[in-house]
């Protein structure tokens, strides 16, 4: 049976007689302009459209007015055009965060793209921290076809903790406990960018626009997304998706917790403010390295849409699985773990570019969003000027790893032990002797008095500085396709 024939007729699209083809075998809707009878042949100003992009049909006549003749009709369903689609969401929105425009934002920009989709929303907005968080875990959240957040970053944290937390909850599983295999939650998040970075939306989305996201959302896209779990003393202190950091970072984000009344420009008083004081702190880094990835945090390969990396990362998640269905014995035992010490400036642990506006390539460019890893950057010691090169290389297109005092690896998990009395993290350093045998905080080599810094964890202080931190492969999905690769430019003749 040969392949379907494309079916032709002559519309209206935008005042102008178009002909449009609807070709079933490749599933795109193609139109070009026909000012005589009949549809006639494309011409060079066709366009097409995959029919899973549009979002709804209606009868209209040429001055735009809508048809009474009865023969069409609103699509009642436009969500038919792919079984993917949304059709109840429960949106969140932050009227606080960034500056103020959560509300504003979502009912001039987003409300009406979902009444055109015909999906239905129930509204909460937050009127304290945690409201979100606490709501997945008290409402019935099997009726909603996914959860959007309106916000920040700090919003979608809390509908990430709040939507794992439910999810794991129902599944009988222990957060608290560091190697839980922990369960995928079958809703998507989506993220409507209103906050002062949007982080996570410009690392998977490519842009801050909320149309843009609410596009993605009402088509149905779906990416799965890494996340890691923080632990201290076998109990689960935060998630992370984006950025961990120790030393600079977190010092920002300490000093800044203290400057909120300075409003937004806070972040770069308390950035300057620690870049002059120019600490370092003293501890061990222990790792396991992720053999299974392709690639490398600098092999200059970005994630973008249809990431081959992730994809291949998905495989390697699904023989885990089937390894532990069948009872193996677990390989990360005799796996080689590899330790770190000494003085650092700074340790960056990334799940993401962590691109944004301001860093455009972000802290690692070739981090990936579902590969299964986190990308690992340990800044040594070094002089002031040194520290701000490698700084000022988050702005340009220069390799930021390539300095002297600059180590970066990719890592399934790994340890932070930080110089401190025995006493306050004692738990965590003795798991740590049992497990790779005398490390280097022991040694003559790393003795000093060295004062600790605190974990920034996607903008949260964390409340130990010695952690213990798995990644948990494509943990959720968010309503997002990750970043689309733009037409490469003809070189100059």
């Amino acid at each position: 049976m040969g392949a379907a024939e494309p079916l032709r007729s002559v519309l209206w699209v935008k005042r102008q007689r178009c002909a449009v083809s609807l070709d079933p075998a490749r599933a795109l809707l193609r139109w070009w302009r026909s000012p005589g009878p009949g549809a006639g042949a494309p011409g060079a100003d066709a366009c097409s459209l995959p029919i899973s992009e549009i979002i709804t049909v209606e009868e209209t006549d040429t001055h735009g007015k809508r048809s009474s003749s009865g023969k069409w009709q609103k699509m009642e369903k436009p969500f038919a055009f792919t079984a993917s689609r949304p059709k109840h969401l429960l949106v969140f929105i932050n009227p606080f965060g960034g500056k103020g425009q959560g509300k504003r934002i979502y009912e001039r920009k987003v409300a009406p793209l979902f009444t055109l989709a015909s999906i239905t929303t129930e509204i909460i907005v937050t009127e304290r921290a945690n409201q979100a968080k606490e709501s997945l875990y008290e409402i019935n959240i099997d009726k909603y076809d996914g959860i959007v957040c309106v916000g920040g970053d700090g919003m979608f944290s809390e509908v990430l903790h709040g939507l794992i937390g439910r999810t794991q909850q129902n599944a009988g599983v222990d957060q608290n406990q560091p190697r839980a295999a922990l369960v995928p939650s079958p809703l998507r998040i989506g993220i409507i960018p209103a906050g002062s970075t949007d982080c996570v939306c410009f690392s998977t989305v490519g842009t801050n626009d909320a149309e843009t996201s609410a596009l993605h959302i009402i088509v149905g896209d779906s990416l799965p997304m890494d996340v890691s779990s923080v632990h201290h003393n076998s109990t689960l202190l935060r998630y992370s998706v984006s950025l961990l950091g120790y030393g600079f970072y977190g010092d920002i984000i300490k000093d800044s917790e203290k400057k909120r009344w300075m409003g937004l420009i806070r972040y770069d008083f308390s950035g300057l403010k620690t870049f002059l004081s120019h600490h370092c702190y003293e501890g061990t880094v222990s790792f396991l390295p992720a053999r299974h990835t392709v690639g490398s945090p600098r092999d200059r390969k970005p994630c973008r849409a249809g990431c081959f990396v992730c994809r291949q990362s998905k495989q390697q998640l699904e023989e885990e699985q089937k390894k532990s269905l069948y009872g193996l014995a677990n390989t990360e035992e005799v796996e080689e773990w590899k330790v770190v010490c000494g003085k650092f400036l700074a340790i960056n642990a990334t799940n993401m570019s962590c691109a944004c506006p301001r860093s455009p390539r972000g802290l690692s460019p070739a981090a990936h969003l579902g590969d299964g890893s986190s990308d690992l950057i340990l800044i040594r010691k070094c002089s002031r000027f040194n520290f701000l090169r490698f700084l000022v290389r988050h702005t340009n297109q220069y390799d930021q790893f390539d300095f002297a005092f600059v180590e970066v690896y990719r890592v399934r998990k790994f340890q932070f032990l930080s110089k401190q009395p025995e006493d306050e993290e004692g738990g965590l350093r003795e798991r740590g002797k049992t497990r790779f045998g005398p490390m280097c905080s022991d040694t003559p080599a790393c003795c000093g008095t060295a004062s600790s810094s605190s974990w920034n964890c996607d903008g949260e202080l964390l409340s130990s500085s010695s952690i213990e931190v798995r990644v948990h492969c494509q943990l959720v999905r968010l309503f997002a396709r990750g970043i689309e690769e733009g037409p490469k430019e003809e070189p100059d003749s």
